[in-house]
């Protein structure tokens, strides 16, 4: 299909002549003489560039190029001026023309005025080519997004959904044993939880915020395991640090196991007290993660509490970060501590 162009210029016969050598060369030219009749024809009718003259009688190209601009008019423009008016064609370059043709009496203005049309028109073929591929991008990253959101949505709801349902079960338990295996469950979830709520609430999902990330932690694991009694309290020091996403879901596994252990056993019979939490920077490589009480005391080896299932993870999970944890020998409590490498 002929592309159309639109040939602005008060010059009857050059006009004629355009549509005579530029219709050889396989485009529909429609003349006009000025800017109203222009303005006109580009409301009518469709076109993939214009050929705009500089003198004309009324005016210049220069203001037309302006009301273009103002319409927002966006077509390609082969700007025509004299053989001395370089400035000139510059300045139309920088008011929005694609290209310029010095006008000559010779017949060699017809094949420059031919190939500019053709490289203004490729350009822009190129140009809509990009918009529509940009646009795509966009909707594809809009319908990702949205997509990411309901599927974080709905995991976040599963979860609170299990650890509900875990609740539920606990208040309805008459063995202590049952109630005190599914409070330690709840547990792990809520720290898994808390992980992906970490990840989806952040600007970048490949991270996770440790000292955001254990705050909300530890609030929510002495909730979970101390929901009748008040028992110890926990405090909390974290540095502004950032652990991959599989490396704090092995933290936080291993501070709830930690905390959970703490809660229930340094202080017997729901004695108060205090556990402290820490996760600081030791270099730019690595951070520790301290667990500590001041309660009755354990040391690595002895016969553990309950199921011993919590050791069990707790040493699983340090092994996943190439690291162990270590039981320090204090005068009075437990203190655990697990140096790790931020970044692998």
């Amino acid at each position: 299909m002929p592309q159309t162009v639109l040939y602005v210029d008060d010059d009857l016969a050059l006009a004629r002549l355009a549509q005579r050598h530029l219709g050889r060369a396989g485009y529909d030219v429609v003349h006009a003489a000025d800017s109203a009749s222009a303005l006109a024809a580009l409301a009518e009718g469709s076109f993939g560039a214009i050929v705009l003259d500089h003198y004309l009688r009324a005016e210049t190209g220069l203001q037309i190029l302006s009301m273009l601009k103002e319409r927002e008019i966006v077509l390609p423009v082969i700007y025509v001026t004299g053989s001395s008016e370089a400035t000139i064609a510059i300045e139309a370059l920088k008011n929005g023309a694609s290209d310029y043709v010095i006008k000559t009496v010779g017949e060699e203005f017809w094949p420059l005025m031919e190939s500019a049309l053709r490289q203004a028109l490729a350009n822009a073929e190129l140009r809509k080519a990009k918009e529509k591929a940009d646009q795509e991008i966009r909707l594809g990253k809009e319908r990702a997004e949205v997509l990411l959101a309901e599927v974080n949505h709905r995991v976040a709801n599963s979860l609170a959904l299990v650890a509900a349902l875990i609740r539920l079960q606990v208040s309805n338990s008459k063995s202590e044993d049952v109630k005190e295996a599914l409070t330690e469950t709840q547990a792990r979830i809520t720290a898994i939880a808390g992980m992906h709520r970490s990840l989806y609430t952040s600007d970048d999902v490949r991270t996770v915020e440790m000292d955001k990330y254990l705050g909300t932690l530890v609030k929510e694991v002495q909730n979970s395991v101390n929901m009748e009694q008040q028992g110890p309290t926990i405090q909390l020091k974290a540095d502004p640090l950032s652990l991959s996403s599989d490396r704090a879901v092995s933290v936080g596994m291993i501070v709830t196991e930690l905390l959970t252990n703490a809660i229930k056993y340094a202080y017997p019979e729901g004695g108060e007290g205090d556990v402290r939490v820490a996760f600081t920077a030791q270099s730019p490589e690595q951070a520790l993660l301290v667990v500590e009480d001041d309660g009755i005391g354990w040391r690595e080896g002895d016969t553990p509490q309950g199921t011993g299932l919590g050791s069990r993870i707790v040493k699983s999970m340090a092994a996943t970060l190439g690291s162990t944890v270590e039981y320090k020998s204090l005068s009075k409590g437990t203190r655990a501590e697990l140096i790790l490498t931020l970044q692998t």
